[in-house]
């Protein structure tokens, strides 16, 4: 019998090319790399993101770890602090860059690598260019966007040309946090990610519901990291404002029933929570993640998903790699 695919929707992959770019151009920016024994740290001013170890950009090490986790296609996805930090220019070939790199990965692992487009979205008309250009010339399956960029919110009118462009050439979105929300509360005891990627999270998709982002461009499908963060667990809330307050009421729908539009990985971190997750999106909405190779996420993305129980084989092969095969358009 053959081995049903596994799909890591959530992988991370740094180019070294990139690294090198902020290291050569990305002090005027505020962006500089610190060299530690574990890899190579980006400062976006004093926040750091790393150490960037081998196994972000070496892909027999990858491989390897993929084949010991028993996952056989990751799709690939840079990590914060992307790209947005950057001015248009910078920001433009930092994303040309990475999609390269990504389209040369899967041209020389076929079946086992895709990628996961990176956009400039600091500069909008360049990011619809870049979404053009990384499917039509590179095969990229999606792609990747931040929470929010700058700050500024993913419902903002100057990113719906580029919402327009990713529902005509039918990519779904990875969305990943960035910049979040909480500022120096959450400074402490790493609850920036612990709290902080979860709500933001939350906050991104209820923009694209409540700011009309889903109801003009009914096609588009975003993906949640973390197990969709905070989401699952407020629609309740967000009914229940849409219900009776007046701020929430231009909505057509109850933000519940935009629920469709959002697929999530398995990051829950607790296999109640998991299911719980199942149970609200419908098996047909979720996707095996690890974080690969962040230490919050996990070692075993095959082994979490079999500690949800009672889950039925045909729901464990959906959740394990045929949602994302689908939704990336890719053959087992």
């Amino acid at each position: 019998m053959t081995r049903p695919a596994a799909v890591d929707i959530h992988a991370h992959f740094v180019p070294e090319g990139y690294l090198r770019l902020i290291e050569t151009e990305g002090e005027p920016h505020g962006v500089r790399l610190r060299h530690g024994p574990d890899g190579p740290v980006i400062m976006v001013g004093h926040i750091p993101f790393g150490p960037i170890s081998p196994r972000y950009h070496d892909l027999d090490l990858r491989l390897r770890a993929m084949d010991t986790q028993g996952v056989t296609v990751h799709a690939l996805s840079l990590m914060p602090p992307m790209v947005y930090w950057a001015d248009e220019a910078l920001g433009v070939r930092l994303a040309r860059l990475v999609n390269e790199a990504m389209a040369e990965a899967a041209r020389a692992h076929p079946g086992r690598l895709v990628g996961l487009a990176t956009l400039p979205m600091q500069a909008p008309e360049a990011a619809v260019a870049e979404a053009e250009r990384a499917v039509r010339e590179l095969g990229c399956r999606g792609v990747y966007l931040g929470t929010n960029v700058r700050g500024r919110d993913l419902d903002d009118p100057a990113f719906l040309p580029v919402f327009e462009k990713i529902a005509a050439l039918g990519l779904p979105i990875f969305l990943h946090p960035i910049n979040v929300l909480g500022g120096e509360r959450l400074g402490q005891y790493y609850l920036h990610n612990l709290l902080g990627n979860p709500f933001d999270t939350a906050v991104a998709a209820a923009r694209l519901v409540y700011g009309g982002v889903l109801d003009r461009f009914p096609a588009l499908r975003v993906c949640l990291p973390h197990a969709g963060g905070a989401l699952p667990y407020l629609l309740g809330r967000l009914d229940r404002g849409h219900a009776v307050r007046p701020e929430c009421r231009h909505l057509p729908r109850p933000p519940s029933a935009y629920l469709p539009h959002f697929f999530f990985d398995t990051i829950s971190h607790a296999p109640e929570a998991l299911r719980y997750l199942i149970s609200v999106a419908g098996a047909d909405r979720v996707m095996l993640g690890s974080d690969y190779c962040f230490d919050m996420g996990h070692d075993d993305p095959v082994g979490a998903l079999d500690t949800v129980r009672p889950l039925s084989r045909s729901d464990r092969e959906r959740i394990l790699g045929g949602n994302a095969l689908a939704l990336l358009g890719v053959r087992s």
